[in-house]
């Protein structure tokens, strides 16, 4: 029987289990009520409350522009909805990145103010004194390498990272620091399939894909591109479930001409 049916509540230690047990871990992102209660209730493993609330719900280009008090709305508003998944928050861009201290505050202020289970940071050896700080204080941290997103302006691309010999070998040796620092997991983005199924084999910790191939211990996929919500972004790791842009917009279509030609409401839609 897989762990993930005897669970009544995920927790990090669940996915621990599930890596040695080979049970791989199901990610979504989700940023409301609504959408986390019905992924909560589809049996996903973790919800991921991702900085791209800045693209998919506010509109931004990147990701950097979403403030910390805009994180723990949308947090907050994803707890309420779940009862067994576990939600991670990622701390945005700006909140943990000059120092330590600012960044235990603001992961110490995402935990009290939204019941959240977890972090998730961007970064390696640049940001360890921060992951190892805020793991101090009792808070589980996941990290994040590959394509980081809120460094898209050092990158100047979305292409994938790490093909290089010199960017491989630094990110093997940062997630080898992550795991020493205390992170529970850690997602790797748009990286060569060989390179994830290496790091995955060298760690305790799991591993959540996104672009990284089959070998990681998990996959995420942000809910708005895996739905078909936002139909502009196709990259070749997205495998979209619905097209729900094509759906949405003709049942408000037919809403409108409804209304318009007054066919709704009808007698039996009043009081």
């Amino acid at each position: 029987m897989s762990v993930n049916k005897e669970i009544k509540k995920i927790t990090t230690n669940t996915l621990q289990k599930m890596k040695a047990n080979g049970e791989k871990i199901s990610m979504l992102t989700a940023y409301d009520f609504s959408f986390a209660r019905l992924f909560d209730e589809a049996g996903l493993d973790v919800i991921l409350v991702g900085d791209s609330a800045s693209n998919v719900m506010a509109g931004h280009e990147t990701t950097l522009p979403i403030t910390l008090d805009q994180m723990i709305y949308h947090a907050s508003s994803v707890i309420r909805g779940t009862n067994r998944a576990l939600v991670i928050v990622d701390l945005p861009f700006g909140s943990y990145q000059s120092n330590s201290e600012v960044a235990l505050a603001s992961a110490i202020r995402i935990m009290k103010e939204t019941g959240a289970h977890g972090l998730k940071l961007e970064g390696g050896e640049e940001i360890i004194d921060s992951v190892k700080k805020i793991v101090s204080a009792g808070i589980p941290v996941m990290g994040h390498l590959g394509l980081t997103p809120q460094s898209i302006y050092k990158f100047g691309t979305y292409n994938v990272r790490a093909k290089e010999e010199a960017e491989a070998n630094k990110l093997k040796k940062d997630v080898q620091l992550l795991q020493e620092a205390g992170c529970f997991g850690v997602v790797l983005e748009k990286i060569p399939a060989q390179l994830a199924k290496e790091v995955t084999e060298s760690l305790t910790i799991p591993t959540i894909g996104i672009g990284a191939g089959g070998y990681c211990d998990g996959q995420v996929l942000v809910m708005h591109d895996m739905l078909g919500i936002n139909s502009e972004f196709k990259p070749r790791f997205l495998r979209q479930y619905l097209t729900l842009a094509t759906d949405i917009k003709n049942a408000v279509q037919h809403y409108i001409n409804d209304v318009k030609s007054q066919d709704f409401p009808n007698e039996k839609e009043s009081y």
